[in-house]
This record gives structure tokens, C-alpha cells and sequence, in this order.
């Protein structure tokens, strides 16, 4: 089973989204695991500040910029991408303007949206005339502005989108469509970018790019000769019929709609460091504090809520709980025992999806009334790094289940979580999804994956929250901001100690499972400043 591989993208300081596909279960992080004899060893810090933020383990890169809450302690939408529309004539420098932006930003999780990706499908009639350099593409009709619009309120509200891909070989749009999830900043450029009324509106900042006429000449010859395929003929007749005028009839007048008009295009670094400055001020308006809200929410707590199950408490779970618990249980114990408690605990989890009535012959011919599944796919995503510890226990109950994996961390600064890594099943909206983590206990982490998972429009009441150990805290976060998840654990136990630990606790559920040492202390919730492997 293949998966979408939305993974952090270097685009020229960019932190974007790459499309990959990739296999199901090859970059497991048990084959990294050290000898269960081996000795502990520290975590250490994998990169230097002069380093470029990221790190490899197998087939993942892994982004150590994060992406911070997007939504407020009530789990709901709170925080807008910021968007920046880019408008100028056809190459007159919009890309190397937004590059040179990215570039200055210095922030994680920007998305570049070019309008060329948005060119309408054409028919046989247009494509034969755009063959011929016949067709007008440089009109406001050559764009699905429809597709356009829906696409960038998505991507600014947060959620996933898929982008076309335009082929400017045969003028058509490729059958493989582009992934987009998660940005703080959208880039959006185009020579239409301010020709739509609805465009403008999802605007936050508009800049024209103004470039000599003679210098986007220049460039359109030696892009669309060495690029696209074409001849110089083609490109000239091209110009001469359909660029220039349209850039006099339709981009030019609207230069009147920008908040700033760069002149000389990505040279003008003058015009570059306001516009990133006032970025930069938009951006530190827009912060949260969602994990410090959620700690102090913890003074008065009401009775659990109804969507949260126990694993009843029988001799064989306290037992099974007294082993991991036990700071001198060895690692060895500490893997066998975490691993049976965690197949009841799915087993247990199971319980709790659809299904139906259901009537089968037996061998001996006689009908037998049972139940069977409603029909419907499960997939299984894991916070990472513990929740992967609970991947084999899902695939040994739900054969050929689909796996999909998120990589929250603790940003140490400002102690909220962030969001590095994302990998999800295709056409995960249609499943049930179990999702898994070890441990929770101001339940930030959670909720961080509970919104992702909405925001790529999984429903809330098919959400099963599967952890071996939770706070009440964490229990009662996740219920109050989403009431329609099933929350399941094998324990609740009643509060945190200063340091956000669960008390009495499991301790560092990663540590004791991988073998590593956190070197600043250990917490519940996985959150060192550096993922280690």
C-alpha cells in the first residue's frame, strides 16, 4: 500500500510541502532501535545552528522548524494563514521576488502558489490553437478562477488541498494531482493575481512587481524557448498578439490595487526588507499560547466525560501496570509488558467502531447470527515517536490496516507543540482512524493531531484516540475541543506536577521504550527540542 508523503520542502528558505509517494511501513522506527541489551544513551542535539534545520532517518526528512497551533484550547480554527498576493506581467521577476522573500522571512511552513497551476482544461479545439501559438493564454478566461479561489481559502484556513499540475508541453493538466497541507505564510503569484474580487479578498497584502517591458521580453524568449518547448516565432507572435496587449488592458491598471509596487523586481531589496518586516509584525500578532491555556485549565475539573473508556481495571492490567511503571523494570520487561497491555488496549479500542448484524453458514450447514464490519476502511496514525511503539499491536488485530504517521515536538522556547512531520493514507477521509500516542498529558499533542486530521477532513466522530496512559488534564482538553472523539486508555491518572509530568506517571514512555536518555529530564508527552532515532 502506497501513501502520500507530505514531507517539508527546501524551496530557497522556503518550509513548503512535497508531494512523494513512498511505502507503507519500510522506515518503521523499530529496525533503528538499539539491541535490547545494549546500555542507554544520551539524546543529543542532531543539528548546529548553522546547520540547515532538518534531519534524515531512512526515507523521511524531517523539518526541525515546526509548524505552532493553528487553533485555539477549544480546538477551533483561530489562525489564518497570512496571504501574499504577488502580481506583475508575465515575467517580469514575480517568482525571484517571492523567493527573495521566502528567503528573508526565515520562517517555517510557507507555501509558494503559482496561478499557472490553475490554466483551464482545454478543449480539442483550443488545444489545437494553442499549439499554432493561437490561444489567448494571457486573457482573465484562460483561469479557473473558480478552482483558484476554493483552493486558496482552504490552504488559508488550514486545510488540505490538492493542487493541479499544468503541463506546458501539452497544455493539458497532469493526472497526478499535488498534495498542499500547512502554511503560516501563503505566497500566491500570478499575472492575473488581482483580476478577481474574491481573490482580492483572501489577500492580505498585495505587491506589483514592475518591470521594463524590453527585460520581460528577454526573459519570456529565453524561459519559453529553453522551458516550454517553444520556437522564437511561436514565442514572439505569442507576445505581440496576446502578452503586451493584455498586460496594457488587464495587469497593468491594476497596479492601483497594490499596497506596494516594487520596482526593479527581486533586486529591490529595499522594497524586500519592508515588506518582510511587516510580515514579521503580522506574524507576532497572530501567536498562541494554546498549551499554556490548556495547563491552567487544570485548577477545577469536572467529572470525566462520557466519549472517554477505561480499560477495565482486572488483576492482569494492574499487574501489567505495576511492571512498566516501575523505574527499576529492566528494558527488556519494559518493551514485553508495554506490548501485551497495548494489544488489549486496541483489542479494546476495536469495540467501538460500527458494525452490523450478520448471518454466515457453518461448516455443519447451520446458520450462526453474527456481526460484521459496516464496510468501511481503517487506518492507524501514530504520533511519533512512542505512538509508533503501538503500530504492531493495530496491524496484528486489523489485517492490511493503513498506516499514517505525524511527528509533533515541543518547541522548548515557548513551550508549545509544533508540527514537523505529516504522513497520510490517501482518501483518509473515508476511514475510521485509530489515533495513537503513548502518553498524554496536557493532551497539546493530541489535540495538534486530532485538528490535523480535520482539518484533512476526516470526521470527528470517526476519531478513536487510542493512549496507554492519560491525565485527567489531557482527558478533559481533547473532550472539551472535540466532543465527538472517542477517547480510549488503559489508565487516568489525576494530575500534573509543575514540570507538566503525569503524576504518579510512567516516565519518559520513548526513553524507556527506545533506549535513550533525554539529557533535559523527561516528560509524559514526547518533547525534546530534537526528535532522536
Amino acid at each position: 500500500m502506497t501513501m502520500l508523503d507530505c514531507t517539508g520542502a527546501r524551496i530557497s528558505g522556503c518550509w513548503s510541502l512535497r508531494s512523494d509517494r513512498s511505502g507503507s511501513g519500510e522506515d518503521s522506527l523499530d529496525r533503528l532501535l538499539p539491541p535490547s541489551g545494549a546500555p542507554r544513551r544520551k539524546s543529543t542535539t542532531l543539528l548546529s545552528k548553522t546547520e540547515p534545520p532538518l534531519l534524515r532517518t531512512g526515507t523521511r526528512t524531517i523539518y526541525t522548524a515546526g509548524r505552532p497551533p493553528w487553533y485555539d484550547e477549544h480546538g477551533a480554527q483561530s489562525k489564518e494563514a497570512f496571504v501574499i498576493g504577488l502580481c506583475g506581467g508575465s515575467a517580469s521577476g514575480k517568482t525571484t521576488v517571492a523567493n527573495k522573500i521566502i528567503e528573508a522571512l526565515d520562517v517555517p511552513w510557507v507555501v509558494l502558489l503559482s496561478m499557472d497551476s490553475f490554466y483551464k482544461v482545454l478543449s480539442p479545439d483550443e488545444q489545437a490553437l494553442a499549439a499554432s501559438n493561437d490561444y489567448n493564454f494571457d486573457h482573465p478566461g484562460a483561469f479557473d478562477f473558480e478552482l483558484l479561489v476554493a483552493t486558496l481559502r482552504k490552504l488559508k484556513q488550514g486545510k488540505s488541498v490538492k493542487i493541479p499540475v499544468y503541463d506546458f508541453t501539452t497544455h493539458g493538466r497532469q493526472k497526478d494531482w499535488k498534495n498542499v497541507y500547512g502554511a503560516s505564510v501563503i505566497i500566491f503569484e500570478g499575472i492575473m493575481s488581482f483580476a478577481d474580487k474574491e481573490l482580492l479578498q483572501l489577500l492580505d497584502m498585495k505587491i506589483f512587481v514592475d518591470t521594463d517591458s524590453d527585460i520581460r521580453l528577454v526573459r519570456r524568449l529565453r524561459r519559453d524557448i529553453t522551458e516550454r518547448g517553444r520556437d522564437i516565432e511561436g514565442v514572439i507572435k505569442q507576445y505581440n498578439k496576446f502578452v503586451k496587449p493584455a498586460f496594457e488592458q488587464y495587469i497593468e491598471p491594476t497596479m492601483r490595487l497594490a499596497d506596494i509596487v516594487v520596482p526593479r523586481g527581486g533586486g529591490n531589496m529595499v522594497a524586500i526588507d519592508l515588506i518582510v518586516q511587516h510580515v514579521h509584525s503580522q506574524l507576532e500578532e497572530r501567536e498562541l499560547s494554546v498549551r499554556a491555556l490548556l495547563a491552567s485549565a487544570q485548577q477545577t475539573q469536572p467529572p470525566l466525560p462520557q466519549t472517554l473508556s477505561v480499560l477495565e481495571s482486572t488483576p492482569q492490567v494492574r499487574g501489567l501496570h505495576t511492571i512498566i511503571r516501575n523505574k527499576d523494570t529492566s528494558r527488556d520487561e519494559f518493551i514485553f509488558y508495554s506490548k501485551r497491555l497495548m494489544r488489549l488496549l486496541i483489542e479494546h479500542a476495536l469495540t467501538f467502531l460500527p458494525s452490523q448484524p450478520c448471518v454466515v453458514q457453518t461448516p455443519q450447514g447451520h446458520e450462526y447470527e453474527g456481526r460484521s464490519d459496516n464496510g468501511r476502511g481503517i487506518t492507524g496514525v501514530s504520533i511519533l515517536r512512542a505512538g509508533e511503539t503501538m503500530e504492531p499491536a493495530l496491524r496484528a488485530v486489523c489485517k492490511d490496516v493503513r498506516i499514517g504517521k505525524i511527528l509533533i515536538q515541543t518547541n522548548l522556547d515557548s513551550g508549545e507543540p509544533e508540527l514537523h512531520y505529516l504522513r497520510l493514507p490517501k482518501d483518509i477521509s473515508e476511514d475510521h482512524v485509530i489515533l495513537m500516542d503513548s502518553t498524554v498529558s496536557t493532551g497539546a499533542a493530541a489535540m495538534m493531531a486530532v485538528r490535523v486530521l480535520l482539518d484533512h477532513e476526516v470526521q470527528e466522530d470517526k476519531i478513536v484516540l487510542v493512549s496507554l496512559l492519560m491525565a485527567e488534564l489531557g482527558v478533559h482538553s481533547v473532550a472539551y475541543a472535540f466532543p465527538q472523539v472517542k477517547i480510549i486508555t488503559s489508565a487516568v491518572d489525576k494530575s500534573l506536577d509543575d514540570s507538566l509530568h503525569v503524576i504518579p506517571g510512567i516516565g519518559d514512555f520513548g526513553d524507556r521504550y527506545f533506549g535513550t536518555d533525554g539529557s533535559d529530564g523527561w516528560s509524559d508527552e514526547e518533547d525534546p527540542e530534537q526528535p532522536s532515532y
